[in-house]
């Protein structure tokens, strides 16, 4: 039987639309089995749910009482957009940590023994953690209903917040791709979180940079995760407690900009590591 009868994508078919059929059949399928793994470890996927609200609760109750708002405001409104961006950001590290386990059980190697596509693993990896993203948001979401917070903006412009966090989280995948194939174990990714919690916390996310001495506040200020933190608080009609910096004037546009530089440079660092592998 040739391989045209038995209907392998990709191999019969050398077309551009055959190619790109064959990209988003395998990239679906790598999503699908990363999913099915959670049903099969309902502990992480609880875990990785309930930490956001766990967060949620420490941060608005525990230290929230303590918090100045520059400008005034509210803090838990002030918080609320914050955490929904800590959430995407350190996202990354669950990508990362699936696919260093994924690499140290072999599935890699399987995966690079398929006639599959070169984008699969990282494409498919990337569909799953997003879903799994749209997940954490909703429930997020509600938590912060449930403890007062509100959205001000128009329909439109609470769409377009929580877009921009998803796409901020899109970006942050590839990122964690690339270092789930650099990383050998999952005991190295571990360190990780030495690099992950700086990027959380030297940001506008908790406290507003104006109120940090000066170097500082600049880093925090053009701190990518900053500009979505920023973007969002205006989207949703939340207090910003902007310093006057051009980036922070400028939050919206570059927390578009900010993810799609991610996202050029490491979805090819991803996708090429991933192809040099079997080199």
């Amino acid at each position: 039987m040739s391989v045209a009868e038995l209907g392998v994508p990709g191999v019969a078919d050398e077309s551009g639309v055959g190619r790109l059929r064959w990209a988003v059949v395998d990239g679906w399928n790598v999503a699908r089995r990363s999913l099915t793994g959670y049903q099969r470890q309902p502990v992480a996927i609880l875990w990785q749910l309930g930490f956001p609200i766990i967060s949620v609760l420490l941060y608005g109750f525990v230290f929230g009482a303590a918090m100045v708002v520059p400008g005034g405001g509210d803090y838990k409104e002030f918080l609320m957009p914050g955490m929904f961006a800590s959430t995407m950001a350190f996202g990354f590290m669950n990508t990362t940590m699936a696919v260093v386990t994924d690499a140290s059980k072999g599935v890699v190697d399987r995966f690079r023994s398929m006639p599959m596509a070169p984008s699969a693993m990282s494409t498919g990896r990337g569909l799953a953690d997003l879903l799994i993203a749209c997940a954490e948001l909703i429930i997020l979401a509600l938590t912060a209903l449930a403890i007062g917070w509100r959205a001000g903006g128009t329909v439109l412009e609470t769409l377009s917040a929580f877009a921009l966090l998803l796409l901020l989280r899109f970006s942050l995948i590839w990122v964690g791709v690339w270092l789930g194939l650099l990383i050998p174990t999952p005991e190295a990714a571990g360190g990780l979180y030495a690099v992950a919690f700086p990027l959380t916390m030297i940001s506008s996310i908790f406290v507003a940079p104006s109120l940090m001495p000066g170097w500082l506040g600049v880093v925090a200020a053009w701190n990518p995760v900053s500009s979505t933190v920023t973007a969002t608080r205006e989207l949703f009609g939340n207090p910003v407690a902007s310093g006057g910096s051009w980036v922070e004037e400028n939050a919206v546009l570059m927390g578009v900009v900010w993810p799609l530089v991610v996202t050029a440079v490491f979805l090819p660092l991803a996708v090429r590591r991933f192809q040099r592998l079997s080199k």
